[in-house]
């Protein structure tokens, strides 16, 4: 059975954010993973919501769906957290905005909101940074598994 297209675009944008010089393989594709220190910095990606419209009505329908994707980006563990921090934004922007259709699964993608937070209450202080990426991409209702 082929994966949902959602499950298509979060593998597609895994394979995208792997490799950079920030946080190398450290790509994750759930928030469920634990990080330490032999993981940081890293990287993880997980859709959060998604919402649909018909586009087309009868059998079978097209659907507009646009899913928000969150790549969070942690780093532990160093004194100046905030320059670490844009430097994972500058890699991740980069990826992402060279590949806005996600390897033809979508039909547009961009970055809708950056968040950053900071956290003391593990053994050693650590940055978080979400961004949130949007992408819109279409599907026939009797087929998720296909992008349009």
């Amino acid at each position: 059975m082929v994966d949902h297209v959602r499950q298509q675009i979060r593998d597609r944008i895994v394979s995208n954010v792997t490799g950079l010089t920030t946080t190398g393989n450290r790509v994750f594709k759930s928030r469920v993973y634990p990080l330490n220190a032999d993981t940081m910095p890293a990287l993880l990606v997980y859709s959060t919501t998604e919402d649909s419209d018909i586009d087309v009505m009868g059998f079978p329908g097209v659907l507009n769906r646009i899913v928000n994707v969150a790549i969070e980006g942690y780093v532990r563990n160093i004194t100046v957290y905030d320059n670490l921090i844009d430097d994972i934004c500058q890699e991740v922007e980069v990826v992402m905005a060279n590949d806005p259709t996600i390897n033809g699964l979508a039909k547009n993608s961009f970055l809708s909101g950056t968040e950053i937070s900071y956290t003391g209450e593990g053994d050693q202080p650590i940055g978080v940074v979400t961004m949130n990426y949007v992408v819109q991409y279409r599907t026939a209702t009797n087929a998720p598994s296909a992008a349009l």
